[in-house]
């Protein structure tokens, strides 16, 4: 079973560029499809395979950063290749 999952990474501190840069660099260093925009970022893989670089990935990014706020969606299916017919 394939999953997409999108990110939004809030550290709640004044030098917040730095986590978010190295969070993004994490998901583009693994296996995994990665996209991006200037909101979020997706991910997309199998489920166990991703969920499991997701777990390890998240709580080292949380040992990093005193206060963070992680929204993540989850949607089972690969939607990497999504484009508007409209």
């Amino acid at each position: 079973m394939n999953i997409s999952v999108e990110f939004t990474l809030t550290p709640l501190q004044t030098d917040f560029e730095l986590p978010i840069i190295n969070f993004i660099k994490t998901l583009r260093a693994s296996e995994f499809r990665v996209l991006e925009n200037p909101l979020s970022t997706q991910i997309f893989g199998p489920y166990d395979a991703l969920m499991g670089f997701l777990t390890a990935t998240i709580k080292a990014t949380f040992e990093d950063i005193d206060h963070v706020v992680l929204n993540m969606k989850i949607v089972k299916s690969d939607r990497s290749d999504y484009e508007p017919h409209f």
